[in-house]
């Protein structure tokens, strides 16, 4: 079982949260981030659990500490530490305790509106100032206060601390919803999941000021910590999907079509359905949705073609119903869509599937499924696929691998690779870096694992400083095909140095991997370099666990080898710009 999915197991979590830290700083391929903690209570606990989730989700984090209650005067008056930490994200953990300025009976509704005004004016301030480090920040939100001097009405009263609460909420969605780079962490959601009780206890906060109660602070942890690995690329891609007892009740090969279970007729068929209706949501995000079942194809088709399923047979990017293994398909997929395995969360019904697919692959999330009804509940609230960023190549994300399925399968008629690539009617598009593209951008940059030569992240604020700085070259490019557009898909970041340049970071989406793409990327490169007078290109490849497909990949384009340290890292050079040839021969170049 896994000890970070829902539901969590709190106390063993609180409990061996030192030797889990021992046992995870193991993983292979950690990213280091420097995390900084604002505090609005005691944050000892928070902080050594919220290491934890991100050692679990693959970053080592470095943490520096505000004062005790000081969020405010940290952010707003720094002595130089925070700046000179240069974090990579702020988290300002405030909560109702930290409002000041709470309404009064006998204030007038122009007395409110003034304290809510500059209530949120200094949340505000805080919020903006931690943006002025050049990371993203997340920021709480409210919780609800413990009492009601009005009762019911506190929910409509102006002068009412719930009414206040609630304003102020909206107020900060609104501002976060404006604001790049800045993230809500719902606190005020959090508190209505486990109820008001078990969330705000009393006594946590007279005996130690933490904001609520110790046994929530794992799930407070967990929260923020989905914000930070989806800031960070460390979410997960895709769902492999079992069929029978999992997204409709019995066993289609048995039961026929019209037996199994789904839509509103029953209470088994309402679970089911709502469940088919929140994975529809997530394909509609991006996540790849994909069939892992042990079944005849035919049978497996037959239950989506019914009247009452949600879930269509187009909703799937592989749809893989035999008799193999579940973990080999699942391995199989993960070639196809062009993933890594790890990208992977498996949705089974059997705890004997499941147990296998832990066991053969270890990188794929296995969320323990256990009645119908919690089904939704226990993938939603693991945070698999938290929401930091939504683009319209998101949106199409599912479309555009089944296009690559219908690529592969013409790459077979032909005998020519670089012929097939012709017929593909490609047009590579390529402009610097501008307002526009740069949320694109700056998510490719943070999810982009496999093509990513350098392995570096760069921040919305990061990726904004470069548009039109002189002291570097920038480049981004989307592909088109006779199939359909494949969207911004790769990005090169260049500081020029006298003649030299010095590629910082080059990544690429792996779907458009080997299409010439990076052939064209690389000519264009050269072009801008000769137009800025730079003769010597130098390129770096530092090694993880995930990107070992581009070790050589400066060498195949022209590059020298240079150096090559112990760990694995190597420099290459380029010096051929004035007599470059294009390498690229198999698209149309369109220059933005």
């Amino acid at each position: 079982m896994d000890l970070f999915a829902y539901p969590l197991d709190t106390g063993t979590i609180l409990q061996k949260k030192r030797s889990l830290k021992r046992q995870l700083l193991q993983t292979p391929g950690l990213v280091p981030k420097k995390v900084a903690l604002l505090s609005g209570s005691t944050i000892g606990e928070v902080k050594n659990i919220l290491e934890v989730f991100l050692l679990a989700n693959g970053i080592q984090p470095t943490f520096w500490e505000g004062g005790y209650g000081l969020f405010y005067e940290n952010l707003m008056f720094d002595d130089g530490s925070l700046a000179a930490f240069a974090p990579d994200v702020i988290y300002i953990h405030t909560s109702q305790r930290n409002i000041k300025n709470w309404p009064c009976q006998s204030d007038s509704d122009a007395d409110v509106q003034a304290k809510l005004d500059a209530e949120f004016a200094r949340f505000e301030a805080a919020a903006k100032a931690g943006l002025g480090f050049g990371c993203p920040v997340v920021l709480n939100n409210f919780d609800l206060p413990v009492y009601r001097v009005m009762g019911n009405r506190e929910a409509s009263d102006p002068r009412g601390k719930v009414n206040f609460v609630r304003s102020l909420n909206s107020r900060l969605a609104q501002l976060a919803a404006a604001t790049p780079n800045l993230y809500l962490n719902d606190l005020a959601w959090l508190q209505a999941c486990h109820g008001m009780d078990a969330f705000s206890d009393q006594t946590a906060w007279y005996a130690y000021k933490y904001c609520c109660s110790i046994d929530c602070i794992p799930y407070l942890a967990q929260s923020v910590a989905n914000i930070i690995k989806s800031l960070f690329g460390r979410n997960k891609k895709a769902l492999a999907l079992d069929l029978d007892n999992t997204l409709w009740g019995g066993i289609i090969g048995d039961d026929g079509p019209e037996g199994i279970v789904m839509g509103s007729e029953t209470p088994a068929g309402m679970a089911y359905s709502e469940f088919q209706q929140y994975l529809k949501e997530l394909g509609q995000l991006g996540i790849l949705l994909n069939v892992d079942s042990k079944n005849e194809m035919a049978n497996a088709e037959a239950g989506f073609a019914r009247a009452d399923s949600v879930l269509k047979k187009e909703d799937f990017v592989c749809f893989k119903a035999n008799w193999e293994p579940k973990h080999l398909n699942l391995a199989a997929m993960a070639k196809e869509i062009n993933i890594l395995p790890e990208s992977f969360v498996f949705v089974d019904d059997n705890p004997a599937e499941r147990e296998i697919v832990r066991r053969e692959l270890p990188g794929v999330a296995v969320p323990e499924m256990t009645a119908p009804e919690e089904y939704l509940t226990t993938l939603d609230r693991a945070g698999y696929f938290e929401v930091t960023t939504l683009s319209e190549d998101d949106k199409k994300r599912a479309g555009m691998y089944k296009q690559n399925a219908q690529r592969t399968a013409l790459e077979q008629s032909f005998g020519s690779y670089e012929d097939y690539l012709k017929s593909l009617d490609m047009v590579g598009e390529f402009g610097t870096f501008d307002a526009p593209h740069a949320e694109r951008i700056t998510q490719l940059i943070n999810k982009t694992n496999q093509f990513n030569l350098t392995t570096r992240r760069y921040s919305a604020a990061q990726v904004e400083s470069l548009l039109d700085n002189p002291d570097y070259i920038t480049l981004y490019g989307r592909l088109i095909d006779k199939f359909g557009d494949n969207g911004l898909v790769t990005a090169l970041i260049g500081q020029v140095q006298g003649d030299t340049l010095d590629i910082e970071l080059w990544i690429m989406s792996c779907r458009t991997f080997k299409r010439q793409l990076e052939q064209a990327m690389f000519d264009r490169l050269v072009e801008a370099c000769a137009a800025r007078g730079i003769r010597r290109i130098v390129g770096h490849y530092y090694p993880t666990a995930k990107n070992l497909l581009v070790r050589d990949f400066y060498a195949t384009i022209g590059f020298e080898l240079v150096s090559e340290a112990e760990d694995g890292s190597r420099t290459f050079v380029y010096e051929n710009v004035s007599g470059h040839q294009p390498l690229c021969t198999v698209m149309e170049i369109r220059r933005v």
